[in-house]
Protein backbone atom coordinates (compact mmCIF):
# COMPACT_ATOMS: atom_id res chain seq x y z
CA UNK A 1 0.00 0.00 0.00
CA UNK A 2 3.00 2.12 0.82
CA UNK A 3 4.30 1.88 -2.61
CA UNK A 4 1.37 2.68 -4.30
CA UNK A 5 0.90 6.17 -2.27
CA UNK A 6 4.60 6.54 -3.35
CA UNK A 7 3.59 6.67 -6.63
CA UNK A 8 0.14 8.38 -6.30
CA UNK A 9 2.17 11.09 -4.62
CA UNK A 10 5.07 10.83 -7.49
CA UNK A 11 2.39 11.72 -10.50
CA UNK A 12 0.77 13.71 -8.96
CA UNK A 13 3.23 15.74 -8.28
CA UNK A 14 4.60 15.43 -11.82
CA UNK A 15 1.53 17.06 -13.12
CA UNK A 16 1.23 19.63 -10.31
CA UNK A 17 4.95 21.12 -12.30
CA UNK A 18 3.56 20.05 -15.65
CA UNK A 19 0.61 22.44 -14.83
CA UNK A 20 3.15 25.22 -13.00
CA UNK A 21 5.63 24.96 -16.03
CA UNK A 22 2.72 25.47 -18.83
CA UNK A 23 1.26 28.36 -16.35
CA UNK A 24 4.76 30.43 -16.26
CA UNK A 25 5.16 30.05 -20.15
CA UNK A 26 2.02 31.84 -20.34
CA UNK A 27 2.70 34.04 -18.03
CA UNK A 28 5.65 34.93 -19.07
CA UNK A 29 5.20 35.58 -22.92
CA UNK A 30 7.63 33.57 -25.84
CA UNK A 31 9.93 35.84 -26.72
CA UNK A 32 8.77 35.68 -30.12
CA UNK A 33 5.58 36.63 -29.12
CA UNK A 34 6.61 39.73 -27.67
CA UNK A 35 8.70 40.78 -30.38
CA UNK A 36 5.77 40.47 -32.67
CA UNK A 37 3.24 41.82 -30.48
CA UNK A 38 5.46 45.08 -29.94
CA UNK A 39 6.19 45.18 -33.70
CA UNK A 40 2.60 44.72 -34.59
CA UNK A 41 1.76 47.48 -32.70
CA UNK A 42 4.44 49.85 -33.67
CA UNK A 43 3.18 49.59 -37.39
CA UNK A 44 -0.45 50.49 -36.44
CA UNK A 45 0.43 53.40 -34.47
CA UNK A 46 2.81 54.57 -37.00
CA UNK A 47 -0.10 53.96 -39.32
CA UNK A 48 -3.20 54.90 -37.95
CA UNK A 49 -2.07 57.24 -34.70
CA UNK A 50 -2.62 57.28 -31.08
CA UNK A 51 -6.14 55.90 -31.13
CA UNK A 52 -5.86 52.85 -32.57
CA UNK A 53 -6.90 49.59 -31.16
CA UNK A 54 -5.86 46.19 -31.52
CA UNK A 55 -6.96 42.22 -30.68
CA UNK A 56 -5.41 39.42 -30.02
CA UNK A 57 -5.83 38.50 -33.37
CA UNK A 58 -4.09 40.93 -35.37
CA UNK A 59 -0.77 39.47 -34.51
CA UNK A 60 -1.81 36.53 -36.06
CA UNK A 61 -2.57 35.55 -39.75
CA UNK A 62 -6.02 34.89 -41.07
CA UNK A 63 -5.36 30.96 -40.66
CA UNK A 64 -4.36 28.63 -37.84
CA UNK A 65 -0.91 27.29 -38.28
CA UNK A 66 0.05 27.76 -35.16
CA UNK A 67 -2.76 27.12 -32.36
CA UNK A 68 -0.11 27.06 -29.09
CA UNK A 69 0.78 30.14 -29.93
CA UNK A 70 -2.54 31.75 -30.28
CA UNK A 71 -3.81 30.14 -27.15
CA UNK A 72 -1.34 31.71 -25.11
CA UNK A 73 -1.83 35.24 -26.99
CA UNK A 74 -5.69 34.09 -25.86
CA UNK A 75 -4.79 33.59 -22.65
CA UNK A 76 -2.05 36.17 -21.69
CA UNK A 77 -5.27 38.73 -23.36
CA UNK A 78 -8.14 37.45 -21.72
CA UNK A 79 -7.23 35.27 -18.45
CA UNK A 80 -4.26 36.91 -17.34
CA UNK A 81 -4.79 40.46 -17.62
CA UNK A 82 -8.62 40.43 -18.18
CA UNK A 83 -8.42 42.55 -21.74
CA UNK A 84 -11.29 44.27 -23.48
CA UNK A 85 -11.59 42.15 -27.20
CA UNK A 86 -9.84 45.60 -28.59
CA UNK A 87 -7.53 47.72 -26.70
CA UNK A 88 -5.49 50.83 -27.04
CA UNK A 89 -2.46 49.39 -29.44
CA UNK A 90 0.20 51.80 -27.18
CA UNK A 91 -1.47 50.41 -23.86
CA UNK A 92 -0.78 46.81 -25.35
CA UNK A 93 2.49 47.91 -26.55
CA UNK A 94 3.46 49.47 -23.73
CA UNK A 95 2.23 46.06 -21.31
CA UNK A 96 4.54 44.20 -22.91
CA UNK A 97 7.70 45.74 -23.21
CA UNK A 98 7.09 46.24 -19.17
CA UNK A 99 7.26 42.67 -19.07
CA UNK A 100 3.51 41.73 -17.56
Amino acid sequence: MKLTASIAFILLESNLMRCFAITIRVLNMRDSLRRKVIEVCQKKLEQKGENVGVSFYAFFANKNDDPELLMEAATWWIQTHKLDHFEKAWKIKEMVESGE
